[in-house]
């Protein structure tokens, strides 16, 4: 009998725990919708990124409220594309051990 593997989802449970869903239905309607929440949460982070880069190559003074709130958004998004990252890299099948890039090593050429 095969494991099921589990995906991790882009959004916080009820008490903001972690939250998951089996990975048996990658077409299934939750993950679909953890796509398309993945997907948002990445544009979001490049627009803040933009942003943020845009201030400072401007190199005009930025007071602390302004300050402390692109702070807080860099945060947010940084947390949420490391979330990404952790659930798809969750998801990438195992290496095979047999395969020399695998191992980091390439292969030889004959």
């Amino acid at each position: 009998m095969k494991a099921t593997r589990l995906r991790l989802l882009p959004w916080p449970g009820q008490n903001g725990q972690r939250t998951y869903t089996l990975d048996d239905s990658p077409d299934g309607h939750v993950a679909r919708l953890a796509d398309r929440v993945e997907a948002e949460q990445i544009a979001t982070a490049q627009a803040v990124m933009s942003l943020s880069r845009g201030i400072l190559d401007a190199g005009l003074p930025v007071g602390p409220t302004e300050c402390a709130h692109l702070l807080k958004r860099l945060t947010e998004c940084l947390g949420d594309v490391l979330l990404v990252a952790e659930s798809r890299g969750g998801r990438l099948p195992a290496p095979n051990p047999l395969e020399p890039e695998a191992e980091g090593v390439p292969e030889a050429k004959s």
